[in-house]
């Protein structure tokens, strides 16, 4: 297949018309397809079904050690709980809490409390002149839209395929101790599906910062959620390396049953060194008596242990293995030659990511929408809702069909060529 940048411009005209003609068949059609946010499809969500069958009035709600699920007490969750996540996160039980249901409720809680309160006994962050934090991009907006509301100045920081640009990360938190934080996804990257190589893990942990309450905001929301069996990414523990470099309050580790169990239901915890924990404990034990006992126990009863949450995965997987591959393969089938953009493919995760020709990404998702797909909208992945390029598109294969997703992938394809032709003819007029 002859590249867009190589036709003539006949050629791209004609191909233009073509592909307006398929494009108006599918305006006609009034579909209503939604490839907007990583939800988890009807069909994972049933997967956890049995979750609602392990407990019942007759249920003895005891743990292990005595305690009564039904009644108050038990501030950073029962043992098993922690046990199992511990496993899941490869994290000692010791250093975790767990929350409810939501990890980005703790991610907005810790910032919230280092604005008031600060961090470890430091200045709270409402009481200095400005507060930055790093932000890899493309990345994941509820990340950006929390230091955003909290009125922190965000800095673009590139990705690379081995993570963030970490020349650029050492350079500007070791000499600005405005810098307080950076946000990471750091397995399967939301959005682009990337997994923080060996090297670029040991180099956070050996960070320099200025700032003596910097802190690595480690989402680590993929950790289970690979899409094969045997071809998977790994992921060095952060806490391990940190404590291993002198660095051991410098992480706080963020994780949830989201896309597990329930999303709407699931546990959340956070994994940090023994000095963090009681900071957050100071908070945490004015804000509550303790979170919900009996769905962590309820947990702990369905999966038993993280050999039942990795066959649970595979579960998953199998469900979302041929979306992300039909999508993939259509790319590679429609576009991988025409010099229109590129992707990453990922071996987990929730989304794949597709990288536009410079000011193309608003156009594609535009047009897509009025031919009956909503996506997430282009510059989501940024702070402040700013592609700098208009590049990048995060697509979100899980919640729809499969035959629904095909057809969305087929409109989308014919939106990327429609948008790329229009940007290359009005190269070649200007």
């Amino acid at each position: 297949m002859q590249s867009y940048q190589e036709m003539s411009k006949e050629e791209l005209l004609k191909e233009k018309e073509h592909l307006e003609a398929e494009y108006k068949k599918f305006q006609q059609r009034g579909l209503k397809l939604d490839m907007s946010r990583g939800k988890p499809s009807q069909e994972q969500l049933d997967l956890s079904m049995g979750m609602m069958d392990v407990l019942s009035s007759y249920s003895d709600l005891a743990c292990e050690d005595g305690t009564d699920c039904r009644n108050y007490g038990v501030l950073d969750g029962i043992q098993e709980a922690k046990v199992l996540i511990g496993d899941m996160i490869e994290c000692n039980p010791e250093n975790i809490i767990i929350y409810g249901n939501s990890s980005l409720n703790i991610m907005y809680d810790t910032i919230s409390r280092s604005m008031t309160h600060g961090v470890m006994g430091n200045t709270p962050w409402c009481k200095l002149d400005k507060v930055k934090f790093l932000c890899p991009v493309p990345g994941y907006d509820r990340h950006f839209a929390i230091t955003e509301y909290f009125g922190i100045e965000m800095i673009n920081v590139p990705m690379l395929p081995t993570g963030p640009d970490m020349d650029m990360v050492e350079e500007l938190v070791s000499k600005d101790e405005a810098i307080k934080g950076i946000w990471c996804v750091p397995k399967y990257s939301n959005p682009q599906g990337i997994t923080y190589s060996d090297e670029t893990v040991r180099r956070f942990a050996r960070l320099k910062p200025a700032a003596k309450d910097f802190r690595i905001y480690w989402d680590n929301a993929y950790c289970v959620h690979h899409l094969y069996d045997m071809d998977q990414d790994h992921l060095i523990e952060i806490l391990a390396e940190c404590k291993r470099a002198g660095n051991p309050d410098m992480v706080y580790k963020f994780c949830s049953t989201s896309k597990i169990s329930f999303p709407g239901s699931g546990l959340a915890a956070i994994a940090t060194s023994a000095n963090n924990l009681e900071d957050i404990k100071k908070q945490l034990k004015i804000q509550t008596i303790g979170h919900d006992k009996v769905n962590q126990l309820r947990h702990v009863r369905f999966f038993k242990d993280v050999h039942g949450i990795t066959e649970h995965m595979r579960k998953h997987a199998a469900s979302l293995r041929p979306k992300f591959e039909m999508i993939l393969d259509t790319f590679d089938k429609e576009l991988k030659d025409l010099g229109v953009g590129s992707w990453y493919s990922p071996k987990g995760g929730y989304f794949i990511t597709y990288e536009t020709l410079e000011g193309c990404a608003k156009s594609v998702v535009d047009k897509a929408k009025k031919a009956g797909v909503v996506m997430t909208p282009a510059g989501a992945p940024f702070p402040y809702g700013k592609d700098p390029k208009d590049s990048v598109i995060r697509i979100s294969p899980s919640y729809p069909s499969l035959e629904d997703l095909t057809t969305a992938t087929q409109i989308f394809v014919v939106c990327v060529k429609l948008a790329s032709i229009e940007k290359i003819l009005g190269e070649q007029q200007a």
